[in-house]
């Protein structure tokens, strides 16, 4: 359980925009960021650096679906706190406008996290270069490595060894469809096929396993782990920052805070917007499917329980996917 290499990287904001389109207020993410300062976490997500448009507007998805360095500050400045995590952001391949990223010593950011699909991963690759070139810290997220083709994952993972611009290597199990025995498999073909690189984590609840799944990948020596408070995140959300800073054991970390934060604003925040496991999720995660589908019905009030329909047809698109 203790390890002193280990990072906490919290990506509540990030992870838990995907629910409400970044719709959080200035208090609510002051309040996460002052609870992630005083908690002693190394890393602090605040969202997605996209690049705005006429259709693509701050007024529909939120200040933190773009992340502009005036709006990161002005929350940074407003929490005083002996304990300062450093600050990411993540760029999604093809929604980005990378000229507007300043070097990292006029920007308040330190880490910038590149999430791509394999087909895209030489873009991704390029965008993780051009942000070390500007001196920040960089991560490939490779996402849905549960439906990746094994061989060209394996071709992915060989690119990303091949350069050196990148900090970190992530696993994620966006579908949330993984058991323990197979983070251990793809843990080991990450190593043996990228082995300069240092690896992460990231875990989907789908089916009650992100918080195992994450003591799993620290059992398979991964030191930068994921997690969002009281678990929140798309759809069945994610690994419980909570339950991870209690199970690793280290007196750098305070959970105090985080239980703090929970009562004060996440229970409250959990009548306005659902997040966390349900019967349709782990239909989703057990079939390996993005959880686009399950989130559909889950906000139809009237279908939202179906999870005997929401199999049939689940297993139904399957079997034509396989034809």
């Amino acid at each position: 359980m203790f390890r002193k290499e280990i990072k906490v990287f919290d990506c509540t904001i990030r992870d838990g925009g995907l629910i409400n389109n970044y719709q959080f207020t200035d208090d609510f993410v002051k309040a996460v960021y002052r609870a992630v300062c005083e908690s002693g976490v190394d890393f602090f997500e605040f969202g997605k650096k996209l690049a705005e448009s006429d259709e693509y507007t701050r007024q529909k998805y939120g200040p933190w679906n773009f992340c502009d360095d005036d709006d990161i500050q002005r929350i940074i400045d407003s929490v005083e706190c002996e304990h300062r995590p450093l600050i990411a952001v993540m760029y999604d391949v093809g929604r980005v406008d990378i000229t507007k990223l300043v070097p990292r010593d006029e920007s308040p950011v330190d880490m910038v996290r590149t999430a791509c699909y394999v087909p895209d991963i030489d873009k991704g690759i390029d965008l993780a270069r051009r942000c070390k070139d500007l001196g920040y810290l960089t991560t490939i997220n490779i996402m849905a490595a549960s439906a990746a083709i094994e061989n060209d994952l394996i071709e992915a993972l060989e690119q990303v060894n091949a350069i050196k611009e990148v900090d970190y290597l992530y696993l994620v199990d966006s579908f949330g469809a993984f058991y323990s025995e197979q983070i251990t498999h793809y843990l080991n073909l990450y190593r043996k096929y990228a082995p300069d690189k240092e690896l992460g984590f990231h875990a989907h609840n789908n089916q009650q396993l992100g918080f195992a799944n994450t003591q799993q990948a620290i059992i398979d020596d991964v030191n930068l782990l994921d997690a969002t408070i009281n678990g929140i995140g798309r759809g069945a959300g994610n690994c419980n920052l909570e339950l991870l800073l209690n199970f690793l054991k280290n007196p750098k970390f305070d959970v105090r805070p985080i239980y703090k934060v929970i009562q004060e604003e996440f229970i409250p925040l959990r009548k306005k917007i659902e997040w966390g496991f349900n019967d349709i999720y782990g239909i989703s995660g057990h079939l390996n499917q993005h959880p686009r589908n399950a989130m559909k019905l889950r906000a139809d009030k009237r279908k939202k329980d179906n999870a005997y329909d929401f199999f049939l047809e689940s297993t139904r698109l399957d079997d034509v996917d396989i034809a």
